[in-house]
Parts: C-alpha cells; sequence; structure tokens
C-alpha cells in the first residue's frame, strides 16, 4: 500500500538578496507570513531563515522517531529534548548545508546503553536526517 504525505511551506520575497524581504508561511498557520531577511540568515538579526526551520524540523523528526523506536523495544517513561544545529558553509560561489549536529537528552524507563543504541538508530532513520544531504553528528545524554 502506497502511502505518500505531502505537508506544505511557502515563501515569498520581494527585492533583491540583501535589501529584499521575505515571508514564510506553512500551511498548518503554524508560521503565517514570518519574516526572514538577508540580515536573519547571515547576520544574526531576530527572525527566521531557512537554516533554523531545517533545525527544528530535524529535532522534531529525531525526537518523534526515537520516541516510536523506544517505545518498540518496550520502553516507557521517555521524555526527550533535542536541539539541531544546522550548519552552512560557503561552497564554490554560494553556500551549502554541510552538518546538522542533533544534540539530545533522553530520559527513560531502560538500561543507559539501549538507550543511546536505540538513538543512533533514529539518528539514522529519521526521515529528515534522510534528506539532509550532510555529516550528521549527535551528542545523546541519558538523565
Amino acid at each position: 500500500m502506497d502511502h505518500m504525505i505531502t505537508r506544505t511551506g511557502s515563501a515569498e520575497w520581494t527585492g533583491g538578496l540583501k535589501e529584499g524581504k521575505g515571508q514564510v508561511s506553512t500551511k498548518s498557520g503554524a508560521l503565517s507570513a514570518q519574516p526572514y531577511g538577508f540580515n536573519t540568515r547571515f547576520e544574526d538579526k531576530p527572525g527566521t531563515n531557512p537554516e533554523e526551520l531545517i533545525g527544528a524540523a530535524h529535532a522534531s523528526c529525531f525526537s518523534m522517531a526515537l520516541a516510536m523506536m523506544l517505545e518498540h523495544e518496550g520502553i516507557s517513561g521517555v521524555s526527550i529534548k533535542t536541539k539541531s544545529d544546522i550548519s552552512m558553509d560557503k561552497e564554490g560561489d554560494g553556500f551549502a548545508v554541510k552538518k546538522a549536529h542533533l544534540t539530545t537528552t533522553i530520559t527513560a524507563d531502560a538500561d543507559q546503553a539501549k538507550i543511546l543504541e536505540v538513538a543512533e538508530k533514529a539518528k539514522e532513520g529519521c526521515p529528515i536526517s534522510k534528506l539532509l544531504n550532510a555529516e550528521i553528528t549527535m551528542d545523546a545524554s541519558v538523565s
């Protein structure tokens, strides 16, 4: 049985690169005309940017994948806190996302070694990890 799920994000941009301005939205309305621009992407000004949105998507996807995998192992009492740092580096005339680093703290009713083993599988197997053409590293701790 084929089961394709499609989710939609959209963006509008006006003007050139440095002076231009954009708005990013999601079909769900979780983001609605959220501003972004050169200054929020390359100069650490307030606002969002594509890389932090990818980081949020990666952290949330990994956490859900890990929760599912721990549940399949019969592990309960699960709490997962994750962030994903997305690193963009110069490549040729432009830039490319080269690295994603997950930092996660996991609380669960199981052996620490087993939890970390499952976390490694979730890092490799979550759909957003599979999407990223980048080196994905992780610091995982069990609390």
